[in-house]
């Protein structure tokens, strides 16, 4: 069946008439005269049967629907771009694209990356953040690192490790003590992580200790951003060590309570759906990242 899709050449010249607001403009960068700029787009509005742009004495100007379907049409160029340059880049390599939670991704997964690369210096790995659970039907994503229970209808679960969160705050929160303790955390603004919203409940629970305040405090979405927060004495925070490590190292955060949280039956999983479970590049990266995590664990 015919696609009902107009010309790539007349998109390309009304995109760019629609960005400089010119037809003159346009026919500049597209190396094109202005009378076939004025015809290319002549015949998408026929296509379309839509006015694109109100002509007059001193240029043109987008219509309502001008504006609305340039939008979606600089979009899918972009994207056709995108993956016509990818496509000329590759020259027989394969990719693979990750979708990862952020703070693991920056400070645990990327740091260690580049040990892969070596091994397999044919694949590349891209890298794009997401928080949370999603459906792999409707993106481009080939695996994902998720935190969570591993349940995820269509496809392989690889652990790869807890969290266990520890309290943390900054240095000048402690004053002169080592620690502090569970009744003085629970005067504190507790910052809240917006994906773990009960953690602070959890950890007061598992301490035998009951406040009105471990569900009160400022949310964010990510470990970094708590990590900010606390940094600048906002308050005492949840976060896992082996994502602060280097913040720990340099004082810039300590433990406020040598207590972690237990993970709940909740872990880093690498999740990979089966109809990518037959991928070389996919068998690749999920052995070597097993055991990276595997190693990371006996430490």
């Amino acid at each position: 069946m015919r696609r009902k899709i107009p010309s790539t050449a007349a998109l390309i010249a009304f995109e760019s008439a629609a960005r400089h607001q010119s037809f003159t403009k346009a026919a500049e960068e597209l190396s094109l005269t202005q009378g076939a700029v004025c015809r290319q787009i002549a015949g998408l509005e026929t296509f379309l049967n839509i006015e694109l742009f109100r002509r007059s004495r001193r240029g043109v100007v987008l219509t309502e629907a001008g504006q609305s379907y340039a939008r979606r049409v600089a979009g899918q160029l972009d994207a056709v771009e995108r993956d016509t340059l990818a496509v000329m880049g590759q020259q027989g390599a394969m990719s693979i694209e990750l979708a990862v939670v952020p703070t693991f991704g920056t400070q645990w997964l990327l740091p260690r990356l580049k040990d892969f690369q070596r091994l397999h210096p044919e694949i590349t790995v891209n890298l794009t953040n997401r928080t949370r659970p999603f459906l792999f039907a409707d993106t481009e994503f080939d695996a994902a690192v998720y935190f969570g229970d591993g349940d995820w209808s269509g496809t392989q679960a690889h652990l790869l490790m807890g969290e266990n969160p520890m309290p943390v705050c900054s240095p000048v929160l402690l004053g002169e003590q080592a620690q502090l303790s569970i009744e003085q955390i629970a005067t504190l603004p507790l910052l809240q992580q917006t994906t773990r919203p009960y953690a602070w409940r959890q950890w007061f629970s598992a301490q035998g200790v009951n406040t009105s305040r471990d569900m009160t405090g400022p949310r964010y979405e990510l470990f970094s951003m708590l990590a900010q927060a606390a940094m600048h004495e906002m308050g005492v925070a949840l976060i896992p060590p082996f994502l602060i490590r280097r913040e720990l190292d340099e004082g810039r955060l300590v433990i406020a309570f040598d207590r972690p949280l237990g993970d709940n039956g909740r872990a880093y999983y690498l999740i990979v759906p089966e109809r990518k479970v037959e991928s070389a590049a996919l068998a690749a990266f999920r052995d070597w990242l097993v055991g990276e995590a595997a190693r990371y664990r006996r430490t």
